[in-house]
């Protein structure tokens, strides 16, 4: 650039139409919520419609086979279409806007049902898989499979972090595994009193108008629109930086959460019974709350915004579920018992149990 006159400038990349001569590229689309993600994908389906007005002459170049990379196909996890109820259930919705595909998008549960739509759909060339940690892992193989063998392209809008700042899961880390390609965006901290870069995905309940930080133990996916909620039981979500991404509860959950659990799975529920039905009827009596009293009150730089985090609803059925989904440490039977016990809520437990792909309470009381 200063061959052409011009002074010392930073150069920053811009932002390209998106190629579809390249072959067999897995690209990685990164960052929290609200980062952009969907604005992206919406973008590459605008540029497909531009690009198929085309000549014959480009079509030989975005062709392979049957296959043609102009043709785009949107694929969206079942437990997601919640989140956009506002918009066209057809759409590729994102905040501010959306685009309507027309027949090439599919909302689906498995990656089974993702090999039916690749036979309906033989000619479509890239694909955008949304949100693909939602899946179960199988799906980052036959990704790979059908990438490779007919030269497709796919693209996956998806958070790489969970709300804990951990990588998301298994699948994932398989994804990313198997990429070519990473985009990675980011977006402004949310915080009212911030500006910094957001690198995070930051949950929290809001509860009387108070902003409550999530608990680590929370169910690893809860599904949450655009819109702000007072549900109690329904989570928010923005993008946060480090300073700003608040999530108290990771010390007891290990310290004192997961080996009550040890100890049910070895026979003795008591403990944990006596702990979940604090949590539930009178948690200032609770070992979570005396825990939580002496690392974010009794201290030097008391953190009382941590304490919030107890105000939210379910706790005890949330501990529950994190034994039961991550940890695996305890039955769904001593599950049922506990929450009967606990008088626990079933509707709230087996829609958080559906939303992390596992058997209901309700079905495994129907088997028995």
């Amino acid at each position: 650039m200063k061959s052409l006159g011009f002074p010392d400038l930073r150069i920053h990349h811009s932002i390209n139409h998106f190629d579809f001569i390249k072959t067999d590229r897995r690209i990685l689309i990164i960052g929290p919520m609200g980062s952009g993600k969907s604005e992206f994908s919406a973008r590459i389906y605008r540029d497909s419609q531009v690009a198929m007005q085309k000549s014959q002459k480009v079509r030989k170049l975005t062709s392979s086979k049957r296959v043609d990379r102009r043709n785009v196909f949107y694929i969206r996890s079942k437990i997601d279409d919640k989140r956009f109820a506002e918009y066209p259930i057809n759409s590729i919705a994102y905040r501010g806007g959306y685009v309507v595909p027309g027949k090439n998008i599919a909302s689906i549960e498995n990656s089974f049902e993702l090999e039916g739509i690749f036979e309906s759909n033989p000619t479509v060339g890239t694909w955008i898989i949304d949100e693909i940690e939602f899946f179960d892992e199988r799906i980052a193989y036959v990704i790979a499979q059908h990438a490779k063998q007919r030269s497709l392209n796919f693209i996956f809008p998806m958070l790489i972090l969970n709300f804990r700042k951990d990588l998301f899961n298994r699948t994932a880390r398989l994804i990313m595994e198997e990429s070519t390609d990473v985009f990675p965006l980011t977006a402004y901290c949310e915080h009212p009193d911030c500006i910094r870069d957001s690198y995070y995905t930051y949950r929290f309940y809001s509860v009387d108008g108070k902003e409550c930080p999530a608990l680590y133990f929370d169910p690893l996916i809860i599904v949450g629109g655009d819109k702000r909620t007072n549900d109690p039981k329904i989570p928010n979500y923005s993008t946060r930086c480090d300073h700003h991404h608040f999530l108290p509860g990771k010390e007891y959950t290990f310290m004192i959460l997961k080996p009550l659990g040890e100890l049910a799975y070895g026979g003795n529920v008591k403990p944990l019974l006596k702990e979940l039905n604090l949590v539930k009827h009178d948690i200032e009596q609770s070992r979570l709350y005396t825990h939580f009293v002496d690392r974010f009150i009794r201290t030097e730089n008391p953190k009382p915004t941590m304490m919030d985090a107890l105000r939210v609803s379910c706790i005890s059925e949330k501990a529950l579920i994190y034994l039961f989904t991550e940890e695996n440490i305890i039955t769904a039977e001593q599950m049922q018992y506990l929450m009967r016990e606990i008088g626990g809520d079933m509707n709230y437990i087996n829609e958080r149990l559906m939303e992390n792909r596992k058997m209901q309470l309700t079905d495994v009381h129907e088997e028995s």
